[in-house]
């Protein structure tokens, strides 16, 4: 049985944890293969509302296998605290796996990511201040802290001690902040070996053998993909490969594994922190969405800037990611508009008008939007049923999208509510 990926096919925040956890529902793993505690997604069900960092949308179904690849970060005090939030709300932790191979963010990564964005001042790239740039440095640099480092003490103290020697120099000399101490560092690194120690296997062999005895695998991406390190808006970017080919070697399988690519979008798009946004909507109308669609970020509560739908930035994330289908959420959001732009294509610098995403940055920054307005249905549409029943100039919308892109749009979502997601075509992660 092949796996499917979920990936975001925006600036992230598309809502992929409630579409992962709709499918999770019929899945036995749900992996998520890279990112840190960044990210996050909001997962609405039975009336409780879960917030969740590190540990994937389907901890809230008995029996899924929740997997953390060895392509995450992990923050050991995030993922504890988490663990500890679900426990006490009757959620059992004893599906999530953890890959030892995964790189820890630890306490020097996060002190070096806030002063360096205090440092940088109105050219900073508007990380979340978390530690993860820092760490997946490292990571590259090969001197990060691995989570199997904590189940072996000698290996564990020479690492951290030859971390704090340099350290300790950039954050007292270069940027006037704290240093760390050895020892205390170690102390918490105690706890956190005690804590994580059950959780910790050989994730690649688990995903192996459960796709072998014909297995659902669910492959989670954080952020999404114009925030991909290579293939997304430098230097307004994550640290990893949210794209569907990150997943293959976030969680230690073949590409040849996969089978289905999920794409998750809104329909309108946001982005959060610095950077081009060439449908960022001006005047009143992006307070109104942003309003209307809650767009406040799960992990830092920033505000999210609110954008008409870039359907030249959702054709570059298609082609990038193989997409099989999409899903389109957050429709509901756009009842409240009479008109809605769609940007067809960018009108570059020298008039030149493209429906293709630049290549170079330059023009990309300077790039204008072309839009086509469709008609809005202003009506609600929490009464469908089924994606036939929505109103007809919806219908219009969804239908539109979907040729422009030449992409199935198999999912749309009309509601805050793990409920409020309507099939439009058969996808293989759902049943039937």
């Amino acid at each position: 049985m092949p796996a499917t990926v979920i990936v975001g096919a925006q600036w992230g925040d598309e809502g992929k944890g409630k579409i992962v956890d709709l499918l999770a529902e019929h899945s036995d793993l749900v992996c998520r293969y890279q990112g840190g505690p960044n990210a996050g997604h909001t997962i609405i069900a039975a009336g409780e509302t879960y917030k969740l960092h590190h540990i994937p949308s389907g901890i809230l179904y008995p029996g899924t296998l929740c997997v953390l690849g060895a392509g995450c970060v992990i923050d050991p005090d995030v993922f504890i605290l988490e663990l500890d939030d679900l426990e006490a709300r009757g959620v059992s932790t004893d599906a999530v796996r953890v890959s030892g191979n995964a790189h820890l963010v630890m306490p020097w990564h996060v002190a070096l990511d806030k002063a360096s964005e205090r440092r940088l001042g109105s050219l900073q790239i508007g990380t979340t201040r978390r530690g993860i740039g820092p760490t997946y440095a490292d990571k590259y640099g090969r001197i990060g802290i691995r989570a199997q480092d904590l189940l072996d003490e000698k290996i564990l103290r020479q690492k951290i001690e030859i971390a704090l020697a340099e350290k300790n120099v950039l954050l007292e000399r270069v940027y006037g902040a704290e240093r760390l101490e050895l020892e205390d560092v170690l102390a918490r690194s105690g706890n956190w070996a005690t804590r994580l120690r059950p959780h910790l296997v050989d994730t690649s062999l688990l995903v192996d053998q459960a796709l072998r005895r014909g297995a659902r695998v669910l492959l989670e991406g954080a952020q999404g993909s114009l925030l991909d390190v290579d293939h997304g808006t430098y230097p307004f970017v994550t640290s990893s490969n949210p794209i569907a080919g990150g997943a293959a070697t976030g969680v230690g399988i073949g590409p040849t594994r996969i089978d289905e690519v999920l794409g998750v979008a809104k329909a309108y798009v946001t982005r959060v922190g610095e950077g081009p946004f060439p449908t960022e909507i001006e005047g009143p109308d992006q307070a109104r969405v942003r309003t209307l669609g809650s767009e406040f970020g799960t992990t830092t509560g920033r505000e999210r800037r609110c954008g008409w739908l870039d359907l030249v930035a959702l054709r570059f994330a298609a082609r990038i990611n193989g997409l099989t289908s999409l899903a389109l959420t957050k429709l509901d959001v756009l009842s409240a508009f009479a008109e809605l732009p769609v940007c067809t294509a960018y009108r570059l610098p020298g008039g030149l008008v493209t429906s293709e995403f630049p290549a170079h940055q330059s023009e990309f920054h300077h790039a204008e939007p072309v839009y086509e307005t469709l008609p809005g249905w202003l009506e609600p549409l929490d009464g469908a049923a089924d994606a036939g029943a929505l109103p007809a100039h919806a219908r219009r919308y969804v239908e539109f999208v979907e040729a422009e892109l030449g992409v199935d749009v198999s999912l749309v979502g009309t509601g805050a509510q793990r409920e409020s997601v309507l099939s439009r075509h058969g996808l293989a992660a759902l049943p039937g």
